[in-house]
Formats: structure tokens, sequence, C-alpha cells
């Protein structure tokens, strides 16, 4: 029969926010695949547990992943967990997770804290939307494409930084977004030294440069003000029109017409039903 893999999330700083479930899960299992094992066995020295470490990073190869499924597979159960938070975001979990979910292994979560949805919730930014990017992209191609998408993003965006990047990342998001906007920068979250400073682009940046960035940061970044439509509804219930004339349904009609025009697609269809009905 086959076991099971745990998605175990760990403390993101302080080992307080451990919970008894991830507690009993890592005691339980077989084995815990780790990001980095001396990270995980001070995690679990502090707890006085002694189950068994594989190393399961970002070189470690879908080969590894295999040979891990393969043990599961065979009946082991095993819990696989990062440095902090929650595995398999901007991690190498993924790989893992698709292979046991493809071979029919039954894969459970066991939650906790995530640096994400933190430093979202202490950024003061706003949080009825926001989109996770993790880390910028290296290479100049990826890296610049991700940039055009962030300066005309209209919700929140959330990066991950290292501190010997971050100015360089505070440079290019300048020149893409304008130095006028703004971005929380989270470092140290739920240890003794949490901070959180929110400020412009521009202030970050000579922030930074002032005071050297230590630990690793999570960039709440606010979206771009939405660009006003140069069309008004009524224009944009006459291109609706037309695409009825071309035998296009109103819902068809409305969604093109809105495309064109920024309106938006309800509106353009209650105009619509509301001529048709007089």
């Amino acid at each position: 029969m086959s076991g099971i893999l745990y998605v175990t999330g760990t403390p993101i700083g302080n080992l307080e926010d451990i919970t008894l479930r991830q507690l009993r899960i890592l005691e339980e299992v077989d084995f815990i695949a780790a990001e980095d094992t001396r990270v995980t066995r001070k995690l679990l020295t502090h707890f006085e547990l002694k189950t068994p470490l594989v190393s399961y990073h970002d070189h470690s190869g879908i080969a590894a992943a295999q040979a891990i499924a393969d043990r599961i597979a065979a009946g082991e159960n095993c819990a696989i967990v990062t440095d902090a938070g929650m595995p398999c975001i901007s991690d190498p979990g993924e790989d893992l997770v698709r292979i046991c979910r493809e071979r029919g292994i039954s894969v459970q979560a066991v939650p906790g804290p995530s640096a994400v949805v933190t430093a979202l919730a202490v950024s003061g930014g706003s949080t009825a939307q926001f989109t996770f990017y993790g880390f910028l992209p290296v290479d100049k191609k990826p890296r610049r494409a991700m940039l055009t998408e962030l300066a005309v993003q209209t919700h929140t965006a959330i990066l991950y930084e290292a501190p010997h990047k971050l100015c360089r990342t505070i440079a290019d998001l300048q020149a893409a977004c304008g130095g006028a906007r703004m971005v929380a920068f989270c470092r140290e979250l739920t240890k003794l030294h949490e901070e959180v400073r929110r400020m412009t682009l521009d202030e970050a940046a000579a922030y930074y440069e002032a005071n050297a960035p230590r630990g690793e940061f999570v960039l709440v970044l606010e979206g771009a003000s939405p660009v006003q439509s140069e069309f008004t509804a009524a224009d944009a219930v006459k291109i609706a029109k037309t695409y009825l004339e071309q035998g296009m349904s109103a819902t068809a009609a409305a969604k093109l017409a809105a495309k064109e025009t920024g309106c938006t697609k309800n509106e353009i269809y209650r105009l619509l039903h509301e001529e048709e009905n007089g």
C-alpha cells in the first residue's frame, strides 16, 4: 500500500509558530525531504525529534524526486519541508508533488505560515487582489518582461529578494514603475527584529544606499493606477452593435467591445439589453 506525502509548513522565523499537527507529522513520518538538512536538523533538535532526513533542493533534479516518490509508493510516509514557511512555493517541492499526483500517491497539506501572505497582511497596502511573482529572473529578457508586467499591473504584486540583490531590484523597479510607486519592504518576519518599511521606490533607493540590506526580503509593491479609457460607455455600445450586425451573440459582442474600449463587459451587455427592450 502506498504511503503519503505530507506537504508540511514550518515556522518562517519564530519557532513558537509551529503547530501540534506539524510536530506530530514530523515525528511520525518515515523520513523528511528537506531543502537544507542542516536547517531542518536544527528545527528537529529544538523539538527533540530524530526523524531521518534526505536532501531535496533546487539542484536535486527529477531523479531525486522520482527516488523519493518510489519510497512513498513502496509504503513509506514522507514530509517535505522547506527552510522556512510552506514548501512548494517558489521551491523545488512542486516537482515532487506533481510526480506523486501523477503516480496516484496521496498528497496531504499540513499548513503553516507563509512569508507571502504574512508580508501582505502587515504591509499596509491593498490586500483585495495580489499576484505572487517570486524572485525576479536573473536573465535580462525574462527580467525585462516581468518588470514590464509589473509596471502596468493594477493590483498588488509580491516579490522575494535576497539582500545582496535588493539595490539592483529597486533600481530596476524605479526605471519600470517610476520612483513614486509605494512598496513595503518586509524582513525578519516573526523574528525579534521584524521590520516593515513602507516607502516610495525613490525613498527606498536612498535608504538602502545608506543602510546595507540585511536578511531576506519580501517586497509588497502597490499596483499601478488604472488607465482611464478614452471611450465612453456609449462608444462601447456602438462598437458592440457592429459585432451584433456581423451575427455575433450579445455576450460575445460585449466581450470584444470591452476588450477594445476598456469598459466592462457587464456594463456594455446591460446597455445593449436596455436598448433592445426600449
